[in-house]
């Protein structure tokens, strides 16, 4: 989860590439739920292969290292005024990549009980 997580911030940041697998439903309707409602993020909804653990996602090292690279990148995510594109919902305003990162990182630290 912790490389999941880093890699995802590296998409968002631009500093990572994903193919966009992006469709007209995703990129407005699900968006706005996921980033504009409380609803809770389901579990077990596919993500891109570029993030994914055994796919194309950053395979874990070092627990002490990967910790504190998601870390220094969840600090300058935070104080980006440009971003990447996300690869399901498409452009986002930096509001709504704020609201990503902290959705996105509150999803997988509740899956793991933290």
């Amino acid at each position: 989860m912790i490389c999941h997580l880093a890699d995802a911030f590296r998409v968002a940041s631009g500093i990572k590439q994903a193919r966009p697998v992006a469709n007209p439903f995703a990129r407005t309707f699900i968006r706005w739920v996921a980033l504009h409602t409380p609803m809770p993020w389901p579990h077990g909804v596919p993500t891109v292969p570029e993030v994914e653990q055994g796919k194309g996602g950053t395979p874990p090292g070092d627990w002490q290292r990967d910790c504190a690279e998601l870390q220094t990148l969840i600090h300058q995510f935070a104080e980006r005024d440009k971003f990447g594109a996300h690869p399901i919902w498409g452009e986002l305003g930096r509001r709504e990549w704020l609201v990503w990162g902290y959705r996105h990182t509150d999803h997988h630290l509740r899956q793991f009980g933290v």
